[in-house]
């Protein structure tokens, strides 16, 4: 008895789908036969928004936020303390530490973490232009907040030692988020005691 083949067509959507964080074969292929039962107009506002935001969302000039205009709303606030930046791994856990409502400062998105593993270093992260920016404007505090694994901890204790020599007070989130999760998964709660509880960085 011979196995079924799906098209040529249909392979290349679910490979498509299956090229997605966190997609294996089967919701791929779940996902393929959705969009495939919507209607062609829907399809094609999926398209156009994939399309749209490929070509108009880039990184803040300021602080490497994603966003359709420049400086993003963050940096354009003007309500916001300048002189407190909040560094991050992701886009994510900014959102993820703004949905908490406690914290009205800047913001740093790194786009990463040090991870040899992966084949990331320091110079693939968007710290030259924190570091930049730092020795530009004035800054009181530092606050990192990247996600408390191996590869976190790592980057927190290299921008340290490179902060700390600028004469900026330099604080690490509260471990009340467990080891090893990431920002974006924690509650508003948990994250808003680990931004209250935030100690000295040695």
């Amino acid at each position: 008895m011979m196995n079924y083949q799906f098209s040529p067509v249909l392979n290349r959507l679910m490979e498509h789908f299956g090229r997605l964080p966190g997609i294996g074969p089967k919701t791929a292929q779940r996902l393929a036969f959705y969009m495939l039962k919507q209607p062609r107009d829907r399809v094609q506002d999926f398209a156009d928004a994939l399309t749209e935001a490929k070509d108009r969302v880039v990184e803040c000039p300021i602080c490497h936020n994603l966003t359709d205009e420049s400086p993003c709303v963050f940096c354009r606030d003007e309500t916001r303390d300048t002189g407190l930046i909040c560094v991050v791994e992701e886009v994510q856990d900014l959102l993820s530490i703004e949905r908490v409502r406690d914290y009205r400062g800047a913001y740093h998105v790194l786009h990463g973490a040090i991870s040899p593993m992966e084949g990331k270093d320091p110079g693939d992260l968007r710290i030259q232009e924190l570091l930049n920016r730092l020795a530009a404007t004035r800054v009181r505090e530092v606050i990192l907040a990247t996600d408390p694994d191996v590869e976190g901890e790592t980057t927190a204790l290299y921008l340290s030692r490179l902060i700390r020599p600028m004469g900026i007070r330099v604080t690490r989130i509260a471990h009340g988020i467990p080891v090893g999760s990431n920002l974006e998964h924690a509650d508003t709660a948990t994250l808003s005691q680990a931004m209250q509880g935030r100690r000295e960085m040695d």
